[in-house]
């Protein structure tokens, strides 16, 4: 990764999940973009880089496979995307991505976990003004002009992009990461994504104190066990 793409990454401040809710969180992604758009990796290219996403988190095959059957006939529940924003301790402000078969349970684990630190919930757009949304996608087997052209072509606004030892580097809109990848596999299913995410990044940061600091580490490990929740962001500014 280039320096550029390394410090934006680093400024993203996500707090990565345990392995047992990577697995779980890529299952449901898994199973409702199969159920969405076709269980055949071939035909739907988003499950196909979602799966190739997985094996480069170490999911195992057999989680893959089996959310996959579950897609194809059709028993199994049906995930809502939620998006939910609060203020933690110090002022931090925390944007909390879940996938939901049940609403109101998943709200009330959630505002359960504000409440035990002391910090309250916000209404929707209260944190996400002050982060950025954007997705980070790198690739081989294509040059930097083949990549521009093929995005164009496919009507899809790019806000940088570089190429380094043969690995050119995208950054785009959060929400354009799957267009991007089904774009570019369509055009050249022979190419590789390096690593591909998209996330919340913070356009200002806080510092805590220790005792702030002790409470936010305890609401992460509050929220760690929230089976709901796919991932979290902060602005914490870090050493």
């Amino acid at each position: 990764m280039g320096r550029k793409f390394e410090v934006r990454k680093v400024a993203m401040a996500k707090t990565m999940l345990k392995k047992s809710k990577v697995y779980s969180r890529f299952g449901k992604e898994i199973y409702m973009v199969a159920k969405s758009g076709g269980a055949n990796p071939d035909a739907n290219l988003s499950l196909r880089a979602l799966i190739d996403k997985a094996k480069r988190a170490q999911v195992p095959a057999d989680v893959i496979k089996r959310n996959i059957q579950k897609a194809e006939t059709g028993i199994g529940e049906d995930y809502v995307p939620i998006r939910y924003e609060g203020f933690g301790p110090g002022g931090v402000g925390i944007i909390i991505d879940t996938l939901t078969d049940n609403v109101n349970r998943t709200v009330g684990e959630i505002r359960n976990c504000f409440t035990k630190v002391g910090s309250k919930m916000g209404v929707s757009g209260s944190v996400e003004h002050g982060y950025q949304h954007l997705s980070h996608i790198s690739i081989k087997g294509m040059d930097e002009e083949e990549v521009l052209e093929t995005l164009l072509m496919a009507d899809i606004e790019i806000l940088d992009i570089s190429e380094e030892d043969e690995i050119v580097e995208i950054e785009a809109e959060g929400y354009d990461q799957d267009n991007i990848e089904a774009a570019l596999l369509e055009a050249n299913d022979a190419i590789e994504i390096v690593e591909s995410e998209r996330g919340w990044y913070p356009l200002n940061f806080v510092e805590l104190d220790e005792e702030n600091m002790a409470l936010f580490d305890k609401f992460t490990a509050l929220i760690d066990e929230v089976e709901d929740v796919q991932e979290y962001y902060h602005n914490i500014k870090e050493d």
